[in-house]
């Protein structure tokens, strides 16, 4: 017997708690467009719709609504035993947690040049995927990719690196003569690589004034952006990438830019530090 999928489950009971797609997106720090392809692919797998979608607003049907509860349920207990077995963090111990995108390309490039000048302090770097909590009794730091600054009693965010995106691909695939002269026409020509879904390539051609294609745009989508950038790295397609996450790429010209046209700018990398020391007793989602 095959599990059921635990990410689609959480967005799904994000979904119920919070009472929209849109605030369950907020609360986990993922698009709306990610919590709805979670949910869709959690009422394929269960064969049987979870909400009532005739009005303006979905709503729980009699199935969501005892899914849900039970989930409650189920989570809380989850929760509840790994608090109980989670041993003390050692004080000594500075613990980061960062998504897969900025740990690859930003964090552990610049670890050796901190640890040489703080040899006293010992690092834990772990990951903070989209959708799971953050417990900052556990972790001192936490990097996250947001739609505004987190917000919270017990911590603080500050945004560090711009979400900025633009069109980009390898120099094997088009050379960088070609790419000054490339538009959305032709650009639509070359096989496009996604990330989680197609709705970033749909905001660039709108934003860039080209009719959007009705229904699923052709080529590969990645779970996560440092899938995405190894696809681009080697030549598979044009991908929308981060600048920050890329820049040494672009540099050393291991992908070339195609576009001025950003989308994702009101997103952003934050970090975001613990507030409260001594009472580290609220999560975040990364």
């Amino acid at each position: 017997m095959t599990l059921p999928p635990l990410n689609a489950l959480r967005a799904f009971d994000a979904v119920a708690r919070s009472g929209s797609f849109r605030a369950a997106a907020e609360l986990l720090f993922v698009t709306q467009p990610a919590i709805s392809h979670q949910v869709k692919h959690l009422e394929e797998w269960l064969g049987t719709p979870l909400f009532d979608r005739s009005g303006r607003v979905p709503s729980l049907n009699q199935r969501g609504e005892a899914l849900s509860r039970e989930l409650v349920l189920a989570f809380d207990r989850i929760d509840s035993v790994c608090e109980r077995m989670r041993p003390q963090k050692r004080d000594n111990t500075l613990v980061i947690a960062a998504i897969p995108s900025i740990a690859t390309c930003w964090l552990i490039p610049r670890l050796p040049r901190f640890r040489k000048q703080y040899p006293e302090i010992s690092l834990r770097i772990v990951y903070a995927h989209h959708g799971d909590d953050i417990d900052f009794r556990d972790v001192d730091l936490a990097f996250v990719f947001s739609k505004g600054a987190p917000s919270g009693q017990d911590f603080t965010a500050k945004l560090f690196l711009s979400g900025k995106s633009v069109p980009v691909c390898s120099p094997s695939l088009l050379s960088s003569e070609r790419a000054h002269g490339i538009g959305a026409a032709e650009l639509l020509g070359w096989d496009l690589l996604h990330d989680t879904d197609d709705s970033g390539w749909k905001t660039w051609l709108a934003k860039v004034g080209h009719p959007v294609p009705e229904g699923q745009l052709p080529g590969a989508i990645f779970e996560d952006f440092n899938l995405l950038r190894i696809g681009a790295l080697s030549g598979q397609g044009i991908a929308l990438c981060s600048v920050a996450m890329i820049e040494p790429d672009l540099v050393d010209g291991r992908l070339i830019k195609l576009s001025g046209v950003t989308v994702l700018d009101e997103f952003g990398y934050y970090l975001v530090i613990s507030g409260v020391p001594a009472r580290r007793d609220n999560t975040l989602c990364a």
